[in-house]
């Protein structure tokens, strides 16, 4: 199965083409440029340097949340976009399943943590075994010493991904009680590829027409919820 990969659920954007046995090529930036003008430019010199035919795409992989809710609509028109172009479907992969398999041969807990900001995180818990993925507290927005106190209430050692990390690296550090790591810098963020390699494992039934495709945000956006916290000081 070939496939288009994106992800722009963070500050990382990133692209990837798979053909279904290995990653053909990854290109990944994080820097200040918005997505929306990095994506596509990414893609063309990805598809141009690897001889990729698009017109053999199987599906255009999405990252389908939860993440920025700037960065998850970017990516979404953008690879709505290309599957309509192409007559394909989009196979999408929600955000934390993707980033678990950037750490396929750990043998333990694996913790995705992104920042929700007020102080909550976009977390759960998963753990691989064989080559299958198994959820143990499926994701979901929550305060972080939530999900710290339910990783304590097992002994097994847990790894940390994700820029959840890195914002709230000092509060893992004074609650954690239980053996845990932080993943590397090259493996902690969000990768294209892996969300490829996620998608191929879940193969055709996961398809989605690509008018059918939303993004899965947890919760509100900042603009909903003072929206309706105006509304509701205003007794409307």
């Amino acid at each position: 199965m070939k496939l288009i990969a994106i992800d722009s659920s963070g500050n990382v954007a990133s692209v990837a083409l798979f053909d279904g046995e290995k990653v053909l090529g990854e290109y990944s930036v994080d820097h200040k440029k918005t997505h929306s003008v990095t994506l596509l430019p990414m893609l063309k010199e990805l598809t141009e340097r690897v001889d990729y035919a698009l017109e053999e795409t199987d599906a255009v992989v999405l990252s389908s949340g939860p993440g920025s809710f700037t960065g998850l609509r970017i990516g979404g028109a953008a690879g709505k976009g290309i599957a309509a172009a192409l007559g394909c479907p989009i196979l999408p992969v929600p955000t934390l399943e993707g980033l678990c398999f950037r750490l396929p041969e750990w043998q333990g807990r694996i913790c995705p943590m992104l920042d929700a900001r007020r102080s909550q995180v976009y977390s759960g818990i998963w753990r691989f075994e064989g080559e299958e993925l198994i959820c143990i507290e499926p994701g979901k927005a929550l305060a972080l010493e939530e999900m710290l106190d339910m990783l304590n209430r097992s002994e097994e050692e847990v790894i940390f991904l994700g820029d959840g990390c890195d914002r709230y690296r000092e509060a893992i550090e004074a609650g954690m009680r239980t053996g845990y790591r932080i993943a590397p810098a090259h493996l902690r963020y969000q990768s294209a590829a892996a969300l490829a390699v996620r998608a191929a494992s879940l193969g055709n039934a996961a398809f989605v027409a690509a008018d059918d495709f939303a993004p899965e945000y947890l919760r509100q956006s900042q603009a909903e919820r003072e929206r309706a916290e105006r509304l509701a000081g205003s007794g409307s």
